[in-house]
């Protein structure tokens, strides 16, 4: 006799979920991970506001993107909550009026820890390449690295792999140097 069939989790599920808990709902299934620890915390703000200014406000850069930090993302059935993402303005000229976002942005960034990677690899950039997103960020703190994908074909391509402190140019921030070293201050 086969198992019974899953019960789909629903938005209220999500919502049921203790405000300590990051939820998501992947493929149907429910998701739930600890709020980030401070390294984490540390490393995703340090880089939306290393790309805030020049890509959102064009201080010191083009300007042309709108920087969010953990914006809630609905693509389908999916319920995704990114580190940091950013939308060319052209695609997105306003702010929804909902508490989250359908369009799906144009890069995202994860940062790693071990209760996220897994899924953030896996799981999460599938969701991400079927709804085109273009541009991924892999940020680990624990080993200093930034990995950079692009989507190509409906599938990840990693362009490149950054460690230390070094200041670089990648994709699609290229018009300006990041300082990695502001992603591991502790």
């Amino acid at each position: 006799m086969a198992p019974p069939a899953r019960r789909r989790a629903t938005y209220e599920d999500l919502l049921a979920v203790p405000d300590h808990l990051v939820a998501e709902i992947i493929d149907g299934e429910l998701y739930t991970s600890p709020r980030p620890a401070p390294r984490h915390a540390s490393a995703s703000t340090a880089l939306a506001g290393e790309l805030h200014g020049p890509f959102d406000r064009g201080r010191g850069g083009p300007g042309g993107w709108r920087i969010l930090f953990e914006p809630e993302l609905h693509l389908g059935d999916d319920v995704v909550v990114p580190d940091v993402a950013g939308w060319r303005r052209e695609r997105m000229p306003t702010l929804p009026e909902t508490a989250y976002f359908s369009l799906a942005p144009d890069w995202i960034c994860e940062v790693q820890s071990p209760s996220t990677a897994v899924i953030d690899r896996t799981k999460k950039l599938r969701v991400y390449a079927y709804d085109g997103v273009s541009h991924a960020w892999m940020v680990d703190p624990a080993m200093k690295t930034l990995e950079t994908l692009r989507l190509e074909h409906g599938h990840w391509t990693i362009v490149a792999t950054y460690a230390g402190g070094e200041p670089i140019r990648a994709e699609p921030f290229d018009a300006i140097e990041v300082d990695l070293s502001s992603l591991w201050e502790a």
